[in-house]
C-alpha cells in the first residue's frame, strides 16, 4: 500500500473522507494501528501520564519524544507519523528549530506539533521556512494546564471563539498544514474546519471535523480516567485488533463521535 503523506491528507479533507488518527509510542502496537487502517500515528507528550504515571505533560523531554518517535517510525510502513514538541522545547525559533531537527533526523517524525496560536505564528513561519512541516494545536492546550487550572473546554464565548478562529487561520497562514483542535463546542470546530484548507482535527471536539484523534490507551479501555469525549471500543470487540478496527470504521463513518462531549 502506497505510504501516506501530507498531500493525501489534504485529498482526503478535500475528498470529504475523515482521517482517523490515533497516539503511539512503540513498535508493537504500530503494526496493529497500521493493520486496522489508521492514517496517522501521533507520538504524543501525552506518554507523560499514559506510560510514565505522571499528572500532566509537562516532565516529557525531547528526548523521550525521540525514543518513543524513533521505536514508531521504525515499525511504521504506511502511515503518517507526527511528533509533539515538548514543554518548553520551542520558546523562541532558534529552540523550536533544534527540537524538530531532533524529532525528525533521530526519531523519524515526518511533522511535529506544537502548542497555541498567535504566540507561535514566527515559530511555525521559521520552522516552515525551513523545510519543517508543522500542525497547529488550539483549544485546550494541555502544556497550558497549570495556567488555565485544570482541563476545560475552550472557546465558548464569543470572544474566545473569534480568537479561536482568527489563530487557526493565521497559523495556516504562516505555514501549518495541519491543525488540532481540542475540548472545543462542535459548531465553533465545525466553522473553524469549514474555514481552513487544511485538514483539521478533533479530539473533543465534535464530529465535523476532518478527522478524529484519541490516547490510543483510551480506545483500550485501560486508563483509570478517561476523559469524557474518549469511547472504549474494546468494551464490544473483546480485542486490540478489532477495538481499533472499531475506532477506525465510527471515524470514517462519521459515527464518532456521535455527540460532542468535553471536560467542562
Amino acid at each position: 500500500m502506497s505510504q501516506i503523506n501530507i498531500q493525501t491528507l489534504l485529498g482526503m479533507k478535500q475528498d470529504g473522507e475523515k482521517i482517523a488518527m490515533l497516539t503511539c509510542y512503540d513498535a508493537g502496537f504500530t503494526p496493529l494501528l497500521e493493520q486496522a487502517g489508521v492514517d496517522v500515528l501521533l507520538v504524543g507528550d501525552s506518554l507523560g501520564m499514559v506510560i510514565q504515571g505522571h499528572g500532566t505533560t509537562l516532565p516529557v523531554t525531547v528526548e523521550q519524544i525521540v525514543y518513543h518517535c524513533a521505536c514508531v517510525s521504525r515499525a511504521r510502513q504506511r502511515s503518517f507519523v507526527i511528533a509533539d514538541l515538548p514543554f518548553l522545547s520551542y520558546y523562541d525559533e532558534a529552540s523550536a528549530l533544534r527540537s524538530a531537527a531532533q524529532l525528525m533526523q533521530q526519531g523519524g517524525a515526518q511533522m511535529v506539533k506544537l502548542e497555541g496560536g498567535e504566540g507561535q505564528l514566527a515559530r511555525v513561519a521559521n520552522l516552515a521556512a525551513h523545510g519543517v512541516p508543522v500542525c497547529g494545536h488550539l483549544g485546550l492546550q494541555p502544556q497550558l494546564v497549570h495556567q488555565l487550572g485544570g482541563y476545560r473546554t475552550q472557546g465558548k464565548d464569543v470572544d474566545s471563539a473569534e480568537r479561536m478562529q482568527r489563530e487557526a487561520r493565521l497559523l495556516e497562514s504562516a505555514g501549518a498544514q495541519m491543525l488540532v483542535l481540542e475540548c472545543v463546542p462542535a459548531a465553533l470546530a465545525a466553522r473553524i474546519s469549514q474555514a481552513l484548507s487544511i485538514p483539521v482535527i478533533g479530539i473533543g471536539a465534535g464530529p465535523d471535523c476532518d478527522g478524529q484523534v484519541l490516547v490510543l490507551y483510551d480506545v483500550l479501555g485501560i486508563t483509570s480516567a478517561p476523559p469524557p469525549f474518549a469511547k472504549d471500543f474494546m468494551q464490544a470487540t473483546g480485542t486490540i485488533p478489532a477495538a481499533l478496527k472499531a475506532y477506525v470504521k465510527a471515524v470514517r463513518q462519521g459515527q464518532f463521535p456521535a455527540t460532542a462531549k468535553a471536560r467542562t
